[in-house]
């Protein structure tokens, strides 16, 4: 009996290896997810909190300092506005770039996710009883807005064309282990180590940093033009405070 159950044994510690092998990722997948979050959000929560700063320590700014939160936020969306409408061209275009592709590889992880566990409303797309992959549509996306980039001279249409691009490259990048790979390795330890660590921090790192000088641009832009209250001058060793 001893020997009979020495391979249950032995099966039962390889299939809890192979499900702690295959946590691993998926716990780094959440953390980059968490990451990506993150850092969005505390550049927003960062620009808030200076509008607040300025709208509290204005002119009034002793009462209601509560009551200041809305216009705080209507603040940081203004900045927000302005920072990307003055921003260079080459800015404006990385960031419709990047926001395209976030949103891509964001949204579809999650169908694909939703679509293996049985919850996602729409299920895989098959033409002829086969299954066509998402980087398929997404070359045609980028194919056809780089298409469409180069027949117009419209600088301000190329710039939104940098959107569906960016969509493209997410859709098409997400499968890019399935690409190299020859293999459908999508949910394995290489397809979702390799992408989205690679990826996934170059655009979360990329996003905030053009987010950040957008919204500081946008910043010194509205309290030129009087739409937000002008920030503290201290001087401290020289610098703007």
């Amino acid at each position: 009996m001893g020997a009979g159950r020495m391979p249950t044994r032995l099966s039962r510690r390889a299939q809890a290896r192979a499900r702690w092998r295959w946590r691993r990722p998926e716990q780094i997948t959440a953390g980059l997810a968490a990451l990506a979050f993150a850092s969005a959000g505390t550049v927003l929560a960062g620009q808030f909190a200076r509008m607040w700063r300025r709208r509290a320590t204005g002119a009034g700014g002793g009462d209601g300092v509560i009551e200041k939160a809305p216009a705080a936020a209507l603040d940081t969306v203004g900045v927000a506005l302005e920072g990307y409408t003055a921003a260079p061209r080459s800015e404006t275009v990385l960031f419709n770039l990047l926001s395209g592709f976030l949103g891509a590889f964001g949204f579809v992880r999650l169908s694909t996710y939703g679509i293996r566990g049985g919850w996602w409303p729409l299920g895989n797309t098959s033409v002829g009883g086969r299954h066509i992959h998402h980087f398929v549509p997404g070359i045609v996306i980028s194919f056809a807005s780089g298409t469409a980039a180069l027949l117009t001279d419209d600088d301000a249409f190329e710039d939104r064309l940098a959107v569906p691009m960016g969509i493209g490259m997410g859709l098409t990048f997400d499968e890019a282990a399935l690409l190299l790979d020859l293999r459908d390795v999508y949910w394995t330890r290489q397809g979702l180590l390799s992408v989205q660590l690679s990826l996934g921090l170059t655009a979360i790192l990329g996003s905030a940093i053009l987010g950040m000088r957008m919204l500081q641009r946008g910043e010194q832009r509205q309290e030129a033009a009087g739409a937000i209250p002008p920030g503290q001058l201290v001087m401290r060793h020289g610098r703007r405070n």
